[in-house]
């Protein structure tokens, strides 16, 4: 007797689906377009710090003043090197349809479908366009959007992990003490790596993944 244990099935299928995605040819009338969200709290100086001097770094006080939390929604499409970050004062599935609505109607008016990477959170779901458009402008978005979902934990495969891992070491690493400061650094950081046109080189492929995790992967008889 064997079995396949569900959960190893259930993730190796995700996983597979979003590799052979990231292995297709660019397409721009189906784009590629990894979506995360991530909350950000709000941490304001309460001394001045003092700045950087020769032979002495900058120094700041130990205490800080908590200012709220606010959202950041990343979208970026890995191949042209594009990215975006709304940040929003909440996350919920609203704030989620929005984002979805704007990425289509703005971002991409034209793509005939916009092939999207994203995580199993409780918002990222269709439901959520019916949650908050009339039924036709739902089912209008809906058509033009094909989902792929990464395996629960594996959230590593979403690309768009890697761009916030690049916004928080070169941006949001510090104390932000206020909504209007972190849209603003942000933008800097949005405008400035979409002028490079950084790409995010992603190289591990399906046949990566038979090898080096083949442990995830059922044992079925030849």
């Amino acid at each position: 007797m064997w079995c396949i244990p569900e959960v190893s099935a259930e993730f190796v299928a995700h996983m597979e689906e979003v590799l052979d995605l990231y292995e297709q040819p660019y397409d721009p009338a189906r784009p590629v377009v990894c979506m995360d969200e991530t909350p950000k709290q709000l941490i304001a100086e309460v001394r001045e710090p003092l700045p950087v001097q020769p032979g002495q770094p900058a120094c700041y006080d130990s205490e800080y003043r908590r200012n709220g939390t606010c959202n950041l929604f990343l979208f970026c499409e890995p191949k042209p090197g594009w990215r975006e970050i709304v940040v929003t004062d909440s996350r919920t599935l609203h704030d989620f349809a929005w984002g979805i609505k704007w990425l289509l109607d703005t971002v991409y008016p034209h793509a005939e479908v916009v092939r999207l990477v994203l995580d199993n959170l409780n918002t990222h779901r269709p439901a959520a366009l019916y949650e908050t458009f009339a039924p036709e402008e739902a089912q209008r978005l809906l058509k033009r959007l094909e989902w792929h979902y990464t395996p629960k934990h594996g959230s590593w495969l979403n690309m768009a992990e890697i761009e916030f891992s690049v916004l928080h070491n070169l941006c949001t690493n510090r104390r932000i003490g206020d909504i209007a400061t972190m849209k603003a650094e942000i933008a800097a950081f949005v405008h400035s790596r979409n002028d490079q046109h950084a790409t995010i080189n992603w190289r591990f492929t399906c046949t990566d993944a038979r090898t080096k995790l083949h442990r995830l992967y059922p044992s079925v008889p030849h």
